[in-house]
């Protein structure tokens, strides 16, 4: 989406926030700056201070994402195939930068969430499906998260019931308090919790040299099936880039009244969270590899709390201990994040009161939302009988149904220039985001019929990945012939100086132009809609089969 008309570049201070909440002073886990604070000519103490004060939103995020079931993924892939899928990883360091640089740019230039956005851009059938997909998608994570919760609490020994209650209360205080300060604190509390996966590589000892050279050298698992490898990598890639994390961390960042002269301090926050991310990864398929390697239980993975116990059996009680809570720690850490994405969301949509900032008593609706998702979620992992199995396919399933639309709402917003303005995507940013997002559509395809239909074979995944290329090129060459015929100019470019670029925000919403779609992302949104009609269609008769059967 662009267009050739130039801009009006009026700088706005408040543009289209919806929240007076999220106007102000930044008061960050490490401290706090003025929101008139010089951002011109510091010396490297001021630098300092400011990213002291801005870092938070790219750490949570992104160790949210190594929640419970991150856990699960990563230590299946290091127990049945040991370090030969770490190149995976690498391959998603780019992939994770750019897509959660595109959402903090549409954060802080905004002042708008995600949803908001997209019902505003592409009318109320993609807002609505992105949102109710959004929040049966969430809570049926949140669930998982405390399965996690559960797991590690009964390798410690500690009561179930009491541990899972204490922990959806200790979630609801944190951000019930009034004070975005303190949850961030809070938050900033287990991301270091996080850390303690690398204790237990170290004591488990992997030999570094093979995990270096399988990191950069891409290679499958020998004498293994093609398909369940293939559905393991797409797993890994799901569980690396949730839809979820793009809805959260956008209205984050607003709630943290980020704005465009902090984007820079922003993207460092946000390298820190992907370092951290990934040697939680890289550190979970290591010891794991190493700990079961020539065991009986090599290649049999259940659960990451038979992982905990493997652990003590072959390593150590301590390992095993350190596993457990970093385990319940990176689930409350990822319940608390999902819950916030969706209560964001929902706020955002309905125009009503939506920051940490607020106490409970001024953001009755937010909170409620907040509170509610934690306790069902809570109540269900209690509840006797609960297929807590389908669940977990179910948030397979939705998860890659709604990754392709978010990822494709995303690189569209991103070259609206009546959104965006000065800070709209580069050729180079979308031409690479486009091959994500055809890779990550093919990829959901293959991981939505893995789920409903469980014997595909490797030469099925295989064929789908061929047409899938196959017709993304020719639609990408039919396009642009199309264009070159029919004297098609791609958008005029501008140039801003430094202090415009940083000081432009886009104007409330009712001042926009009206959104201009061009024939590559309507061809985009036929193909999506068609396949959200047939991937909807085919989860619900399954529903219904397992439900009868």
């Amino acid at each position: 989406m662009s267009t050739n008309t130039p801009l009006k570049m009026t700088p706005v201070d408040h543009g289209a926030v919806l929240d007076n909440a999220h106007v102000g002073d930044i008061h960050g886990a490490f401290g706090s700056i003025r929101a008139h604070h010089p951002n011109h000519k510091l010396g490297w103490k001021g630098r300092l201070t400011t990213l002291l004060a801005i870092i938070g939103p790219g750490l949570i995020v992104m160790v949210g994402d190594n929640d419970a079931g991150a856990f699960g993924t990563y230590t299946q892939a290091g127990q049945n195939y040991g370090t030969t899928l770490l190149w995976t990883l690498l391959l998603l360091i780019p992939v994770l930068y750019i897509n959660q640089e595109m959402v903090l740019r549409l954060g802080a230039v905004t002042g708008v969430g995600h949803a908001r956005l997209i019902f505003e851009r592409f009318g109320k059938f993609w807002g609505a499906f992105s949102v109710v997909d959004l929040f049966i998608l969430n809570a049926l994570t949140i669930v998982t998260e405390f399965i996690g919760i559960s797991l590690g609490l009964d390798y410690l020994g500690v009561p179930k019931v009491a541990g899972l209650i204490a922990a959806a209360i200790i979630i609801m205080l944190a951000a019930t308090t009034g004070s975005f300060r303190r949850f961030e604190r809070f938050a900033m509390f287990l991301v270091l919790g996080s850390l303690l996966l690398i204790p237990v590589l170290l004591m488990v000892h992997p030999p570094m040299s093979q995990i270096a050279h399988d990191f950069v050298t891409p290679a499958m698992p020998a004498h293994s099936k093609l398909s369940e490898v293939m559905l393991l990598i797409i797993a890994i890639v799901g569980t690396t880039i949730a839809p979820w994390q793009l809805f959260f961390q956008q209205s984050y960042l607003i709630d943290k009244r980020i704005t465009p002269r902090y984007i820079k301090y922003a993207r460092i926050d946000l390298w820190l969270g992907i370092i951290i991310v990934i040697i939680g990864a890289v550190a979970m398929m290591a010891f794991c590899a190493q700990t079961f390697a020539g065991t009986p239980e090599f290649g049999n993975f259940v659960d990451a709390g038979a992982v905990a116990h493997g652990i003590e059996k072959y390593v150590g009680h301590l390992p095993g201990v350190l596993f457990a809570i970093a385990l319940i720690d990176a689930s409350i850490i990822g319940a608390a994040a999902v819950s916030l994405s969706t209560a964001y969301a929902l706020g955002d949509v309905l125009s009503i009161k939506h920051s940490l900032h607020r106490k409970a008593s001024d953001a009755k609706g937010f909170y409620a939302v907040f509170c509610g998702l934690i306790a069902i979620a809570a109540t269900l992992v209690l509840t006797p009988h609960v297929p807590l199995g389908l669940l977990t396919n179910l948030v397979q399933t939705l998860a890659g149904v709604l990754l392709p639309s978010a990822t494709v709402f995303l690189l569209l917003l991103c070259n609206d220039r009546a959104v965006l303005g000065p800070w709209v995507n580069s050729h180079a940013i979308n031409l690479f985001s486009g091959a994500v997002v055809a890779v990550l559509v093919m990829l959901s395809i293959i991981l939505t019929a893995s789920v409903l239909f469980p014997a595909i074979t490797g030469s099925q995944i295989v064929w789908i990945l061929v047409i899938g290329s196959s017709a993304t090129l020719l639609s990408v060459i039919s396009v642009k012939s199309y264009e070159r015929i029919k004297g098609v100019s791609p958008a005029t470019k501008f140039t801003y100086s430094k202090v415009l670029q940083e000081t432009w925000r886009m104007p409330p919403l009712h001042e926009l132009s009206p959104a201009k779609i061009s024939l590559l992302s309507r061809i985009w949104m036929i193909v999506l809609r068609s396949y959200l009609v047939v991937a909807a269609g085919m989860l619900i008769f399954k529903m219904i089969m397992l439900a009868i059967g």
